[in-house]
């Protein structure tokens, strides 16, 4: 397989790219010597996802760098670039939270999680893989810290200033001395010093005892134990002034479990960790993975512990951060430590992950054996939504290999302003293929419409008028909205689903995935429209009863409020009852 390409390779570093058999980047890897590693994936057999890999492989192009970091580099930005599917770990692209102490003359604290690098002014402070971690982090600093909360100048005493959370920017002179003091300590908190916020909460918690407000006494003692419980946990027996991440991976059977501590102060503040399976090495997998982290992060550590097979050289080049690996000492100790926990989170979670995909594959056999399909590997799903008729929009969720593909999810804005649920669905579906046909993009094994027998005809026949061959069936629900059968084709015919079977649960998941996504759009378009681009869609309320409606009530809430014998002053009964049932689901 591929004998003569693979002779033709150098024995040089770069990148490959595996494309399948539409020309579309399926993988992206990098080697210090390409004619090695390409000779690796054809010249022996795999397992699990390697293999599956493989088997897509049509052909293959590889771009020869000058050194390894240059492959680095390169990789990260071919993987941005193509969001190829097996490199699983770049296909969620959540990002963590930073705390933000903003470089305002009055500053604020903030969550942030959407970073411009090339514009950060602010002290960034993170990333924090537990969100909850962080917002308590910053509720604790606005409560002790009088910061300003307001977005905006209001020139008047805000709530935060009559409880004395805030010194009153807006209509008070305060002393410039007083905010750098708290952005000092706030900073330095910040950087794992906790003692300068625990003697601040001390002596406000003295200070309240002593004016016997206990309520308020006891606030702040609890506020003293979360902190002091949160940082004894993770206390590292390092000295205090140390700020360093601690990297290490352990794998088995072809999976790769990744740890990242956050040391800041000495302490253990918060980790990062991940466990997925392997298509490269063992050292290529855990070398891309941490130059994804930092590429992605902008808060830098001095220094980073990893293992010793590492190209530490390349890295530091590349980050210009400092990367070791400690032989002996409390270092050494800190780094086992990490692949301590990797070994742990890889036991505990490889129980969930084998009985989860034993499920989704059993799920996907029972589906191609009921359908008689070949391959179900990527399925497209289609839900509209509407209110009486306004709003009309469409969803589209992606699952491939049984598990939701997120970046590839698409929202539709449907042009038809009618109650027509075939008008919608033919126009979504002709809108996708199109795309798909006019692109060159993937097709799917199978198109799942949420409806019955017309919504089905309406898309087989916009995608056989395209010239395509990608079958449809529909999931049919009961009186009470739920997963009931599924509908199949070639003819059309209910095909019942036993409800504990791992088929069921899965369509059932994927249905409530497409609902969901299509609702939330949905709600977003109705907050964004105009009442009276409301009314205008509404049978019966012509121009002049718009009129009174708004001159009368002005907003929709006013509206709900209103009785339907208040409604029938101004319109017909019919018309009335219409409107408050529209009314009454506006916000559901």
């Amino acid at each position: 397989m591929f004998k003569e390409e693979l002779s033709l390779v150098p024995h040089l570093p770069g990148c490959y790219l595996m494309k399948n058999k539409d020309n579309i980047v399926i993988y992206v890897g990098k080697s210090k010597n390409l004619k090695n590693r390409l000779s690796s994936y054809f010249q022996r057999e795999h397992t699990g996802k390697t293999m599956m890999l493989v088997r897509e492989i049509d052909h293959f192009e590889y771009i020869v760098t000058n050194t390894e970091m240059e492959s680095l580099l390169l990789e990260i930005n071919l993987i941005k670039k193509y969001n190829p599917k097996y490199n699983i770990l770049y296909r969620d692209d959540k990002s963590y939270p930073y705390i933000e102490l903003t470089s305002d003359k009055v500053p604020t604290l903030r969550i942030i999680r959407r970073i411009n690098v090339k514009k950060v002014k602010n002290n960034l402070f993170g990333p924090y893989p537990n969100v909850g971690a962080a917002r308590k982090v910053v509720e604790i600093l606005n409560r002790i810290y009088p910061l300003r909360k307001c977005k905006t100048y209001e020139k008047r005493e805000c709530l935060y200033y009559h409880i004395g959370q805030c010194l009153g920017y807006c209509t008070h002179e305060v002393d410039e001395n007083k905010i750098k003091e708290m952005k000092s300590e706030i900073i330095s908190f910040l950087n794992g010093n906790t003692k300068v916020l625990t003697d601040r909460i001390t002596e406000k918690m003295k200070i309240s005892s002593d004016n016997l407000d206990y309520e308020k006494a006891l606030e702040y003692k609890e506020l003293l134990n979360y902190i002091n419980i949160t940082t004894e946990k993770q206390k590292v027996d390092l000295d205090n002034s140390v700020n360093i991440d601690v990297a290490s991976y352990y794998t088995k059977d072809n999976y790769i479990s990744i740890q990242i501590l956050f040391i800041r102060g000495g302490k253990l503040l918060d980790r990062n960790r991940n466990i997925f399976p392997m298509i490269d090495t063992e050292e290529e997998e855990f070398s891309r993975y941490l130059s994804e982290f930092y590429n992605k992060n902008v808060s830098m550590p001095k220094e980073v512990l990893v293992p010793d097979n590492l190209n530490k050289e390349v890295f530091e080049e590349v980050f210009n951060i400092k990367f070791m690996t400690p032989i002996k000492g409390e270092k050494k100790k800190i780094l086992d430590l990490a692949y301590d926990n990797a070994r742990i989170y890889y036991e505990e979670q490889m129980t969930y992950i084998k009985r989860d995909e034993d499920k989704i594959t059993n799920a996907l056999e029972e589906l191609k054996d009921k359908l008689k399909l070949d391959s179900v590997d990527r399925i497209e799903l289609f839900d509209n939504s509407n209110l009486f008729g306004t709003f009309n929009v469409s969803g589209m969720v992606v699952f491939v290999d049984g598990k939701p593909s997120k970046n590839d999810y698409r929202k539709f804005k449907i042009t038809n302003d009618k109650n027509d649920d075939y008008g919608t669905m033919r126009e979504v579906i002709y809108r996708r293929y199109f795309r798909v046909l006019k692109d060159g993009l993937v097709k799917p094994s199978l198109v799942i419409v949420d409806g019955g027998l017309g919504q089905i005809n309406v898309a087989r026949e916009v995608i056989n008028e395209l010239g395509l061959d990608i079958p449809v069936c529909g999931l049919k629900k009961d009186d009470k909205h739920a997963t009931n059968v599924l509908l199949g084709f070639d003819p059309v015919v209910e095909i019942p689903i036993d409800k504990r079977s791992d088929l069921f649960l899965l369509l059932t998941k994927m249905q409530t995935e497409v609902h969901n996504f299509t609702i939330s759009y949905h709600k977003q378009i109705r907050s964004k429209g105009a009442l009276s681009t409301v009314l205008d869609n509404i049978e019966g309320i012509g121009e002049v009863r718009k009129n009174k409606l708004l001159k009368k009530y002005k907003t929709i809430s006013k509206m709900k409020e209103a009785s339907l014998e208040e409604l029938e002053e101004i319109l017909p009964k019919d018309t009335a009852i219409t409107f408050k049932e529209f009314l009454d689901n506006y916000d559901k």
